[in-house]
């Protein structure tokens, strides 16, 4: 059906891409509409924030995409992921589908996952629907197993409270 010609051949030494140029045809590209090629480009996932261990927030913090704390806040946090360094300090609510915490948390956390690395520090209530606990984690609250944690009206299990570990 279709045949190889000399002209596109490298071994005679023509340009391919320079030959092959006048056969693509023009007009495609008008005929997707921008909206459509808009939607057909996924967007590129941003990196994660990072607030080093030398910064020092008061207030709150919203976002739709993931935070990677190493310094102090004191204020509320809501975030997609949120992972809390080992150097960090968080004094207020912390509110993510997915939260990791590697070090000192003051106040109540809900997460549809959280996990407590073993140098975790959390001083408050946990609301989750899963949740990981690692041996050495310091942990003094109740935790609660809730279908919606992210949603403070949602039903749940009764709470469990934790004996602090030493």
């Amino acid at each position: 059906m279709f045949s190889k010609s000399k002209i596109n051949d490298p071994a005679t030494g023509t340009d391919a891409a320079t030959s092959a140029a006048p056969a693509v045809p023009t007009q495609a590209a008008p005929t997707a509409k921008p909206s459509e090629f808009k939607a057909s480009a996924p967007k590129a996932k941003p990196p994660a924030s990072v607030l080093s261990a030398d910064l020092h927030v008061t207030g709150n913090m919203k976002t739709t995409g993931d935070i990677q704390v190493e310094g102090t806040v004191e204020g509320d946090i809501r975030a997609h992921l949120l992972t809390i360094g080992e150097t960090a300090t968080i004094k207020g609510e912390v509110i993510a589908d997915d939260v990791v915490i590697n070090g000192r948390i003051v106040g109540r956390v809900r997460g549809l996952k959280v996990r407590l690395t073993s140098t975790a520090r959390v001083e408050g209530d946990i609301i989750h629907k899963t949740i990981a606990i690692e041996s050495g984690a310091h942990f003094e609250g109740s935790v609660q197993r809730q279908d919606d944690p992210l949603n403070p009206g949602a039903k749940s299990a009764p709470a469990q409270k934790a004996n602090p570990a030493s």
